[in-house]
């Protein structure tokens, strides 16, 4: 059975948004999708996206969340988020 997450990193540009998802998309038993940004109001400090869903599909191991944690963490990192 495949499970989903949601992580989200305000302010993030769209850009780094779809290097994270490329990254993600990377390790084994991961699907990562980008949720757009529903806010009817348009505001520059505010990213395009709401959130990165991250779907673990059945032959996910725990090599696999740990390597996404990893990756997580280094964009946390990296941009202070």
């Amino acid at each position: 059975m495949e499970t989903k997450e949601k992580i989200e990193f305000p302010g993030l540009p769209l850009a780094v948004y779809q290097e994270i998802a490329a990254h993600l998309r990377q390790v084994e038993g991961v699907e990562v999708g980008l949720i757009p940004q529903s806010s009817p109001q348009f505001d520059y400090n505010q990213s395009q996206i709401a959130s990165l869903e991250i779907s673990w599909m059945p032959n996910s191991n725990a090599e696999s969340r740990q390597r996404v944690k990893e990756i997580l963490a280094y964009y946390q990192n990296r941009y202070g988020v």
